[in-house]
């Protein structure tokens, strides 16, 4: 009878144990999210489920072109995957055409479908600079004509970035890392 104790009691322990260990990792390392939503077509699709690194932005800077996870604006209980156009500091321009360009050269978004739109009444204004503030970055998703983003409701202060996804670990035929597309000189 003791050893049948022993033994449940040493389960019980590595279940603790390997609970806690998931909590401890969920928490403050990395966290799962499954992608909702057309804002990040073609790049990310409704179903997608991700991995989100919390601890990348405590090791190095955010750069234009990572691909982020993020509270809504309007509603904290909401998370967004967006990506990162302009940094702190930085002057946005999106021009009537569509462009978009920070600190006053183009960015080559070969990673969008379709031209960068703007919305009536929103943040940003055709051919008007706009300059991102002191802790804040500038979002949008990809899918530019089907993304509520920081054209609509400004740029986003860095607390609200929950991290940076990293790995897509479904659908199988997507599995992989999640690099970002934007040559090392113009992150």
């Amino acid at each position: 009878v003791k050893a049948v104790i022993d033994f449940v009691l040493d389960i019980l322990e590595t279940v603790v144990f390997i609970g806690s260990m998931f909590i401890v990792v969920y928490l403050f390392i990395l966290t799962p999210n499954q992608v909702k939503g057309a804002s990040m077509e073609p790049n990310f699709h409704t179903g997608d489920y991700i991995l989100t690194s919390r601890v990348t932005y405590k090791f190095r800077k955010i750069e234009r072109g990572d691909v982020v996870v993020l509270k809504s604006p309007k509603n904290p209980d909401i998370e967004y995957i967006k990506r990162v156009i302009a940094l702190p500091g930085e002057k946005l321009l999106i021009s009537g055409n569509g462009d978009v360009s920070v600190n006053d050269r183009l960015i080559n978004e070969g990673y969008i479908a379709e031209r960068t739109n703007l919305w009536e009444g929103g943040c940003i204004k055709a051919d008007e600079p706009y300059v991102v503030p002191t802790g804040e970055v500038f979002v949008m998703g990809d899918n530019r004509p089907r993304s509520s983003d920081s054209r609509e409701f400004c740029s986003v202060p860095i607390q609200s970035l929950i991290g940076q996804v990293f790995y897509r670990y479904f659908p199988v035929n997507k599995v992989g890392t999640i690099t970002n597309p934007l040559p090392k000189s113009e992150r």
